[in-house]
């Protein structure tokens, strides 16, 4: 659909044609880095590979497309990891005060 060959896209991953084509036809689980760095490589959000899913309300809302953009920033991944492994629910909160006060300073 997007003009780019497994063989291409197993070339930018580092991986080899067949192990594309497991993650095509669903033999192969992807993990979210690995689909962001897929998105990355197509030149599309994250988002193009839930567009029609069963199940999933269409991605309309201004929330929605927010979380989108944040999804496919260099810095996302590394942000949640972090976030997700503080423990303590006050150190979290003051990163997303952090976060919310930086945004703002703008």
């Amino acid at each position: 659909m997007l003009g780019m060959s497994q063989e291409k896209l197993a070339e930018a991953l580092g991986l080899t044609f067949q192990q594309v084509q497991k993650y095509e036809k669903g033999i192969n689980r992807i993990g979210a880095s690995r689909l962001l760095h897929i998105a990355g490589i197509l030149d599309v959000g994250i988002e193009f590979f839930f567009e029609g899913a069963p199940g999933l309300p269409a991605a309309t809302s201004q929330s929605d497309s927010v979380m989108a953009e944040f999804l496919t920033s260099p810095d996302s991944d590394r942000l949640v990891r972090g976030f997700v492994r503080l423990k303590d629910d006050e150190a979290r909160k003051k990163v997303a005060d952090l976060v919310d006060w930086l945004a703002s300073a703008r």
